[in-house]
C-alpha cells in the first residue's frame, strides 16, 4: 500500500483518496468513499480503468507482453510444466511437490465422471445444437446432481466442487462433441493423462481402441495450460460478480461459458480459421492483404495483434512452435494451413503490420492446431471453456475468501425521461 494521496476536486470542495500499490504494475486509486464524499461516481464504460478486486492469482503487461501465473512466466509453464500442474498452481498458490502433484492427479482423476442421469439430460437437447449450448446446461444443472459441495460457506465443499468442475468439464465437452455427431458417449479411462482421456472421450468409439498420439496429447496440453487464466477478463469478471451473490460454484462458472461465447471473447481462435478458409488460397492473399491495409474497407485479419498485449503475445511464441510439430506430424494436407503460414511471415515481417504490433496472436495458431487435429470450429469455445474452467475456479475461491469483496452492484450514468405523471390509456 503507498503513502501518496490522491486529491480530486469538485464543485469547490476537495478530498483525498488513498494509493494502493501490487507488487506489481500500476498503482490504484482507492475511490470507495468517492460517493460518500462528492455525490459523484465514475463514469468507466467496460470498466478498463477500474480494479474490481485485489489478485493474486495473474499478472499481465499488455505493452511488454507479460504473463504470470503465480509469478511464474506462461512460456516456462507451457513449455516445462503440465496442466495439472498448473491447475495445482493456480488453485493453491505454489508450484506441488511430485508426491502433491500426484495427490491432486489422483483425486481429479476419481472426479471425472458424470452422474448416469446427465447423459438422458443430453439427449433433450436437439441433435444440432451448438456444443456451447450444452455446455451452458450442462454445468448450471451439476448442482441438481451434485448438492453436496453448493454449500460455498464450507471451505470443504468449496473444494470438492472445484475439483469436480476441473475433472468433469473434459468428459462434459467430451459428450457435447459425441451428442452433435451421433457417436455412443465414451466413458472416461483413469490411466490416461487428464488430456490424453479428453481426447480418448472425444475420438475413440466402442468399436476399436484408441491410441494417444503423444505430439497431440502434448499440443492439447500446451494449449489447455495457455488458455488456463488471464487475469480480469470478462468470463472470469462474470464469475466474480455471479459469485459475489453467493451463487453456487456450478451457476457461476456456467455463467462464465455463457459469456465466454461471445464471439469478441471466446470465439476469437473459430474467427481466425474461418478467415483462413475465407481467403482460401496463398495467391488471394495479397487481395486480402490490401484489403486489411485499405481503412474503407471492413475486412479485418483475424489472429493479429491483441486487445490487451501491444507487443506479441507470449502465448503465441509457445503456439508457433507447436503449431509446426502437430502439421508435421499429422501431415494434413489442407491448403488454409499453407495460408496460415504465409500469413505468419507477412506480418512478421511487413512494415505495416511491424509497426501497427499486429503479431499472430494466441487464437491464430490454436485455431490452425485444433482444426489440423479434427476439432469443428464449433469446439473450439468449448475447448477454450475446459481450459478456463481452471482459471474460473481458482478466482471464484480467491473471491469467496476476500473479506473485502461485496456483491457486485456497478452504478450508472442516468439519461432517460425524468419524473412525469401517469396518464391512463384512454387520455393518452
Amino acid at each position: 500500500m503507498g503513502n501518496e494521496a490522491a486529491r480530486l476536486e469538485l464543485g469547490g470542495n476537495a478530498s483525498d483518496y488513498k494509493v494502493l500499490s501490487g507488487t506489481v504494475g500500476p498503482d490504484v486509486v482507492d475511490i470507495r468513499k468517492l460517493y460518500a464524499n462528492t455525490g459523484a461516481f465514475t463514469y468507466d464504460p467496460g470498466f478498463t480503468s477500474t480494479a474490481s478486486c485485489e489478485s493474486k492469482i495473474t499478472y499481465i503487461d499488455g505493452d511488454e507482453g507479460v504473463l504470470l501465473h503465480r509469478g511464474y512466466p506462461i512460456d516456462q509453464l507451457a513449455e516445462q510444466s503440465s496442466f495439472m500442474e498448473v491447475a495445482y498452481l493456480l488453485l493453491n498458490g505454489e508450484l506441488p511437490s511430485k508426491d502433491k502433484l500426484d495427490s491432486f492427479t489422483r483425486t481429479i482423476s476419481r472426479h471425472t465422471m458424470l452422474h448416469e442421469q446427465l447423459a438422458t439430460f443430453y439427449r433433450g437437447f436437439r441433435r444440432d445444437a451448438h456444443p456451447m449450448a450444452i455446455m451452458c446446461g450442462v454445468v448450471g444443472a451439476l448442482s441438481a446432481f451434485y448438492h453436496d459441495s453448493t454449500d460455498i460457506n464450507d471451505p470443504y465443499q468449496r473444494m470438492v466442487a472445484s475439483h469436480r468442475l476441473i475433472a468433469k468439464m473434459p468428459t462434459i465437452a467430451a459428450m457435447a462433441y459425441k451428442y452433435s455427431v451421433g457417436q455412443p458417449f465414451i466413458y472416461p479411462d483413469n490411466t490416461l493423462s487428464y488430456t490424453g482421456n479428453f481426447l480418448r472421450m472425444t475420438f475413440g468409439v466402442p468399436a476399436e481402441e484408441y491410441v494417444v498420439d503423444p505430439v497431440v496429447e502434448a499440443a492439447m496440453d500446451k494449449i489447455f495450460t495457455l488458455h488456463a487464466d488471464h487475469e480480469q477478463n470478462a468470463s472470469t469478471s462474470t464469475v466474480r460478480l455471479a459469485g459475489s451473490s453467493g451463487a453456487n460454484p456450478f451457476a457461476c462458472i456456467a455463467a462464465g461459458i455463457a459469456c465466454l461465447w461471445g464471439p469478441a471473447h471466446g470465439g476469437a481462435n473459430e474467427a481466425a480459421l474461418n478467415m483462413l478458409r475465407e481467403i482460401g488460397t496463398v495467391d488471394r492473399i495479397p487481395e486480402y492483404i490490401a484489403r486489411a491495409k485499405n481503412k474503407d474497407d471492413p475486412f479485418r485479419l483475424m489472429g493479429f495483434g491483441h486487445r490487451v498485449y501491444k507487443n506479441y503475445d507470449p502465448r503465441a511464441k509457445v503456439m508457433q512452435k507447436t503449431a509446426n510439430e502437430v502439421l508435421e506430424r499429422l501431415g494434413v494436407k489442407d491448403p488454409i494451413f499453407d495460408v496460415a503460414r504465409e500469413l505468419e511471415q507477412i506480418a512478421l515481417n511487413d512494415p505495416y503490420f511491424v509497426e501497427k504490433k499486429l503479431y499472430p496472436n494466441v487464437d491464430f495458431y490454436s485455431g490452425v492446431i485444433l482444426s489440423a487435429i479434427g476439432f469443428p470450429t464449433t469446439m473450439f469455445t468449448v475447448l477454450f471453456a475446459l481450459a478456463r474452467t481452471v482459471g474460473w475456479v481458482a478466482q471464484w475461491n480467491e473471491m469467496i475468501s476476500d473479506p473485502e469483496q461485496k456483491i457486485g452492484r456497478p452504478r450508472q450514468l442516468y439519461t432517460g425521461a425524468t419524473f412525469r405523471d401517469y396518464v391512463p390509456v384512454d387520455k393518452r
